[in-house]
């Protein structure tokens, strides 16, 4: 029943390359993923800045998912028992 239909489609095999089937993946330029992740790394860009103790006053606020502290009209993101000074755009 099926003999027909797997010679038809068996010629058009070499033709199909891996990075066809791939389409969906997070790092394919259309994926949903890989937009959201773009957006991300324009927003939030991190500095070569590190501090040990945030200054006072500091706020705790949430930026597309990510926790940073807002002092005046900086931001901080932890980072590895420190903090980073963070741009935001």
């Amino acid at each position: 029943m099926f003999a027909g239909l797997v010679d038809t489609v068996g010629p058009f095999g070499p033709f199909v390359s891996d990075a066809q089937a791939r389409v969906g993946h997070p790092l394919t330029p259309g994926s949903v993923a890989g937009v959201a992740r773009r957006t991300t790394r324009r927003t939030i860009r991190r500095s070569t800045i590190y501090v040990a103790r945030l200054p006072a006053a500091c706020v705790k606020t949430s930026i597309n998912g990510t926790v940073l502290w807002h002092c005046g009209s900086t931001y901080y993101q932890p980072y590895g028992g420190r903090y980073v000074v963070v741009h935001v755009n």
